[in-house]
C-alpha cells in the first residue's frame, strides 16, 4: 500500500513540475516585445539652394518664392523664404522620430538662365538622404520625398 501511495505523490508531482515548467516556458517566450524600440530618433534637416549659373555679377538673381516642407502629416509653408539674391536656405536641425514614416521637401524658384539650378536636400543624421536638383530658366520646381521605412 505505501508503494501505491509513493507512486500516486509522484504523479502529483510530475504533474505540479509540468505545469510549472510550462507556465515559465509561456511566460519567457512571450517576452514583451516593445522593449526593442522599434522606432528611433534621427536629426533632419532641409536644405534649398539656387546656383545662378551664367549670368554676369549683378544680373537677375535666383529668387526662391517657396518653401513646403512636411514631416509626417505636419506641413508647413514659407512663401519668400529669404531675401531676393540670397541662394541658401536651411531649417534649423531638428529630431525627428522614425516612426513620422515620411519627409518631403518641395520648392520653387524663378532661375534667370538655362544653367541655373535650384537643389532641394534632405539631410538625416548628418548626411545626404536624398537630393535632387532641377536645370533650367524661369519658374522652377523640384520635389524630394525620404522615407524611414527604407532604412
Amino acid at each position: 500500500m505505501k508503494h501505491f501511495y509513493t507512486s500516486k505523490s509522484l504523479l502529483k508531482f510530475s504533474f505540479l513540475f509540468l505545469f510549472v515548467l510550462s507556465v515559465f516556458s509561456l511566460t519567457t517566450s512571450c517576452k514583451n516585445d516593445d522593449d526593442d524600440e522599434e522606432f528611433t530618433d534621427h536629426l533632419v534637416q532641409f536644405q534649398v539652394r539656387g546656383v545662378k549659373g551664367g549670368a554676369p555679377a549683378g544680373t537677375e538673381k535666383v529668387v526662391i518664392k517657396t518653401i513646403v516642407t512636411q514631416v509626417g502629416t505636419v506641413q508647413d509653408t514659407k512663401f519668400d523664404p529669404v531675401q531676393p539674391g540670397v541662394l541658401n536656405w536651411a531649417s534649423e536641425e531638428f529630431f525627428v522620430n522614425s516612426s513620422q514614416a515620411q519627409l518631403n521637401l518641395d520648392a520653387n524658384a524663378i532661375l534667370p538662365n538655362g544653367d541655373s539650378e535650384l537643389i532641394v536636400t534632405i539631410l538625416v543624421d548628418g548626411d545626404v538622404a536624398v537630393t535632387k536638383k532641377v536645370v533650367g530658366s524661369g519658374s522652377q520646381s523640384v520635389s524630394v520625398d525620404f522615407s524611414f521605412l527604407e532604412l
